[in-house]
């Protein structure tokens, strides 16, 4: 009979492995605020809007749609509503359509 052997991982192996297996671990919400702000970065260059034109149309601060667009931040639903209002897209199609579900890869 073969000999199992065990090894001890740290915490940070760990979450390295799980991650790297495609297991859900807290770096999948950093992944999906990236998408997110990749989304909303692709259709604002469709549009051939600047940062400044999109956080006007969408009444919020410049420097608060740069983060959201660099994924720095987790936009709550109002936010995520008035994004895709001045970007001429429904929420459903923006989340569909520029990859930001789970299982999906935004195709640039």
């Amino acid at each position: 009979m073969a000999k199992t052997t065990f090894c001890r991982l740290q915490p940070m192996d760990l979450l390295s492995a799980l991650h790297d297996y495609g297991a859900v671990t807290q770096n999948s919400e950093l992944n999906v605020k990236q998408r997110f702000g990749k989304a909303i970065r692709r259709r604002r260059r469709e549009l051939d809007l600047s940062q400044e034109e999109l956080a006007e149309r969408a009444e919020m601060n410049r420097t608060y749609l740069s983060d959201v667009e660099r994924g720095e931040v987790n936009p709550s639903l109002e936010i995520i509503d008035k994004l895709a209002g001045a970007l001429g897209i429904s929420v459903a199609n923006l989340f569909s359509n520029y990859g930001i579900d789970l299982g999906q890869k935004p195709s640039d």
